[in-house]
């Protein structure tokens, strides 16, 4: 069992048990050497075997604890066939091993359960009263006894299985608790990040971009009312200067503010890019991802940029026709993949190329948004046969 604040207790009742058992096989020992009899010795031997079975057992319980369930356990009812086998030989010989049946009882109903258990018990009493009456008369207390021992041994081996139960079922709890705090505390900085995302997207746009389109309109306007005056020239290249950045600024915020992902999620965006934006440039793209797949927001968010960065480098360079967005999430983890049919490229080529050039800077921004979601990347290309661009992510890293 795991460690819970029931632990002690537990481990409390077991280690009373194995006392109980040594001091009153002990006990029989004893009574053998102080009431001088013929099966003295025999009994002496008994006991000693009786003792080191059950310590055999307990060492290997104890050395055992912690693997798989049912690792072990018809060794353990093999052991505890020798060694009731071996109390009711000691028994047969000696009344005074009958009080052995108390902490057996225990051992009876837990590794045999709550109904075959219960029968062991019932007839290990039977047993006890029919050799003590056999051994001198049946009385009163003979039959009282036992029946009293065993009703007071399943009373509380039944209360200790169901604190076991209800021990187990607040670990459970406990866990399912602390696995919700960690998915709340996972969303709430999931949704810190998009809040600041979008803040971040409102400013670059109500200042920089909105300062830069102000400028470029004010360019524009001064170059249309005297087009001939000397430092036009310069005037036309802030102008163009002001919209190159303009479009970059554009660019940042549209990066940053990931589009609507309606109620189909991922699939659904993807769908609607590739009946609108991608099949206007001439590409059919087929979108195999299922919207029933639950994925995170920003985990959606990233592979829905990866998917239209791998797209517009196809439409730039591939010369393709048809295009392949898959997604396949399993208990293995999450695979991502992009292909087309395009004219291929040399994947070396592409990682040799300037630091400044729009390829390498494509791909390396697609390898860095793997790296953040702790996943791995894989390019299967050469010239003349298409492109296979193929994201893997462990089931850890996609919860």
């Amino acid at each position: 069992m795991a460690h819970s604040a029931l632990t002690p207790v537990f481990v409390g009742l077991r280690t009373g048990l194995h006392l109980l058992f040594i001091a009153l096989t002990l006990l029989v020992v004893i009574r053998a050497v102080l009431v001088p009899a013929p099966s003295g010795p025999l009994v002496i031997a008994l006991a000693a075997i009786v003792l080191v079975t059950y310590g055999l057992g307990a060492v290997l319980a104890r050395s055992g604890r912690g693997r798989r369930p049912g690792l072990g356990r018809m060794p353990a009812l093999v052991w505890l066939a020798v060694l009731t086998l071996e109390w009711v030989l000691l028994l047969w010989v000696t009344p005074d091993a009958a009080y052995l049946v108390f902490p057996l009882f225990f051992l009876q109903l837990h590794l045999l359960g709550r109904r075959w258990g219960s029968a062991a018990i019932v007839a290990s009493t039977l047993v006890v009263i029919v050799v003590l009456g056999l051994h001198g008369e049946f009385t009163v207390g003979g039959v009282v006894g036992p029946l009293v021992g065993a009703g007071v041994a399943l009373l509380i081996g039944l209360g200790y299985q169901a604190l076991a139960r209800e021990a187990e079922q607040r670990e459970a709890l406990m866990r399912e608790l602390l696995a919700t705090r960690g998915q709340l505390a996972a969303t709430e900085h999931e949704s810190g990040v998009l809040a600041e995302r979008a803040r971040l997207a409102r400013e670059i746009h109500d200042t920089v971009a909105q300062g830069l389109s102000s400028i470029q309109m004010l360019l524009h306007a001064a170059e249309r009312a005297d087009p001939g005056r000397p430092g036009a020239e310069y005037i036309r290249l802030a102008r163009e200067t002001a919209a190159a950045n303009l479009v970059d600024a554009r660019r940042f915020i549209r990066e940053l503010t990931p589009p609507e992902l309606d109620e189909q999620g991922l699939g659904g965006a993807l769908r609607r890019l590739a009946e609108s934006q991608w099949a206007a440039q001439g590409l059919e793209v087929r979108v195999q991802v299922s919207d029933t797949v639950a994925l995170p927001m920003h985990l959606q968010t990233a592979l829905l940029r990866i998917a239209q960065g791998a797209i517009a480098n196809v439409i730039q360079h591939a010369h393709a026709t048809t295009a392949t967005i898959a997604l396949l999430a399993d208990a293995d983890g999450l695979s991502f993949t992009v292909t087309d049919d395009g004219v291929g490229f040399d994947p070396a080529a592409a990682a040799d190329a300037p630091a400044g050039s729009s390829d390498s800077f494509g791909l390396q921004a697609t390898r860095e948004r793997v790296q953040q979601l702790g996943g791995s990347l894989d390019i299967d290309a050469a010239p003349g046969r298409g492109t296979r661009l193929a994201v893997t992510i462990s089931p850890l890293a996609a919860s």
